[in-house]
């Protein structure tokens, strides 16, 4: 799995103790635009799709709880969830900021700079004629 890819694939794990909330949560998930839902490797788990331009782990796990959905996670599921939160938060930040200048985009700088200025370079073709 490339972590660099925008289009994420992520499990949901609802609390057993919550009957019938993993279907409820596919029925809202699925009415969601861009966004794929289905049956998770768990009997209690749905496994969604979306792209990280438009969703976030974060926000669709806040979407739930605001539901009154129970996520259910292990001690190592919460450490993999806090860091799949602050990558894919960071990753839709860079997706947002302009590129950085680098040494292949700072020729252009040095271009402008010469339009600007005579340097020497003449075309002898268009060389003014002298009397």
């Amino acid at each position: 799995m490339n972590p660099f890819e925008l289009q994420k694939s992520r499990v949901l794990v609802f609390d057993e103790k919550h009957v019938g909330e993993m279907e409820q949560a596919y029925l809202l998930l699925g009415n969601l635009d861009n966004l794929d839902v289905g049956k998770g490797p768990l009997p209690n788990s749905l496994e969604i799709q979306y792209s990280v331009e438009q969703y976030s782990l974060e926000g669709l796990e806040k979407l739930l709880l605001n539901e009154g959905f129970h996520l259910q996670y292990t001690a190592l599921g919460q450490l993999k969830k806090s860091f799949v939160h602050y990558c894919e938060d960071v990753q839709y930040h860079n997706l947002k900021s302009p590129e950085p200048r680098t040494k292949n985009n700072s020729q252009e700088v040095f271009v402008k700079a010469y339009e600007q200025h005579p340097h020497g370079d003449v075309d002898s073709k268009n060389k003014p004629e002298s009397k």
